[in-house]
């Protein structure tokens, strides 16, 4: 990995950064907003309902509303002691749950913060960040990529759509003729091999409609399927990388503050989240120079095996070599919708 430029930051006597003075504000603040919410939650938690204003109804099945009895008349009793204890446990562990919530949805936040002002800094071109160099470059190369095989997906597409209208209208102008020659003596010949000429080309088009779209549906794979699934784990990595730089920031900024015991413990603490973001940073690196590497090779595959049958196809439908056209289905394996099938043949897939 290239080393990343990184920019020298202006410190005052206190060791505090000057250009930073009112990111720490607002971090403070916002720390300070968390502390006051936390302790409202454990107030909220802690208060509950009186058991002494709630009441029992003895007597069972008939019991009129004579039978109420308060709970505040039952002193000492095995049932006040046991509801009392399973109202004390269940508070506790709902303020336990509140509390777990609590930290969470904090943790959240003080990441979203660091992320944010990392992001910030980067484009205004005060902070500094991470770059591998060569990878950037595979990655644009893929976005590319990307997009080229897109329009080649969109132009397979339109060309599978008024193939299939040129098909249909000549199946239905063979029928016509034919017709015609039943009902026109003087030229039953002529509509007659007219509308034969018709149905082989119907039929050819149709062979080359199943070529076509074998090639769609394997393009539509390869730009939707392989080529997003990576350009998924490049945005994780993406991710990780601002949350790197976001932390290696602000243990940077950390140690070059007053080295007093408060401070060591926020280093310290800081250094343990620096080490972990950077693991995953390195970890997802790796992931994303695998699945290019291996996108690259599987790309190369698919592509030669594909444009071989759009060629083929092609010239020997525009050639009028029928055999040609039928032998290249069968050497890549496309099986034809056997006769009578419901139409459109070839666009369900679509």
């Amino acid at each position: 990995m290239s080393k990343a430029a990184t920019m020298e930051i202006p410190i005052n006597g206190n060791g505090d950064s000057r250009t930073l003075a009112e990111d720490d504000g607002l971090e403070q603040a916002a720390q300070l907003q968390w502390s006051l919410d936390e302790k409202d939650l454990q107030q909220v938690m802690v208060s509950g309902p009186n058991l002494n204003e709630t009441s029992i109804v003895s007597g069972g099945y008939g019991g009129t509303a004579e039978g109420i009895i308060p709970t505040s008349s039952i002193k000492g009793s095995d049932m006040h002691h046991s509801d009392s204890s399973q109202s004390m446990s269940a508070d506790q562990a709902a303020r336990g749950i509140a509390v777990e919530k609590f930290d969470v949805m904090k943790k959240w936040g003080l990441n979203t913060y660091k992320c944010t002002k990392q992001m910030l800094s980067e484009r205004f071109g005060r902070g500094s960040r991470t770059v591998d160099l060569e990878l950037e470059a595979q990655i644009e190369v893929l976005r590319d990529t990307k997009r080229k095989y897109e329009n080649v997906l969109r132009l397979a597409r339109a060309l599978t759509n008024h193939f299939y209208s040129m098909v249909q209208t000549q199946h239905a102008l063979g029928d016509t003729f034919a017709d015609l020659s039943q009902k026109s003596p003087e030229l039953r010949d002529e509509f007659g091999y007219n509308a034969e000429t018709q149905k082989l080309l119907c039929k050819n088009g149709e062979t080359l409609l199943g070529a076509i779209n074998f090639f769609v549906a394997s393009i539509n794979t390869l730009v939707n399927k392989t080529m997003e699934d990576t350009l998924m784990t490049i945005k994780m990595y993406e991710n990780a990388r601002l949350e790197y730089d976001a932390y290696r920031a602000d243990l940077e900024e950390l140690s070059l503050g007053p080295r007093d015991a408060v401070t060591m413990a926020r280093i310290e603490a800081a250094q343990q989240q620096y080490q972990a973001q950077k693991d995953k940073y390195e970890r997802l690196r790796s992931d994303v120079t695998i699945k290019l590497k291996f996108l690259e090779e599987n790309k190369v595959k698919v592509m030669h095996k594909q444009l071989l049958l759009f060629h083929n196809a092609i010239s020997a439908y525009f050639a009028g070599n029928q055999q040609q056209l039928e032998q290249t289905l069968k050497q890549f394996n496309i099986k034809m919708k056997p006769p009578g099938a419901d139409k459109p043949s070839w666009l369900e897939d679509q």
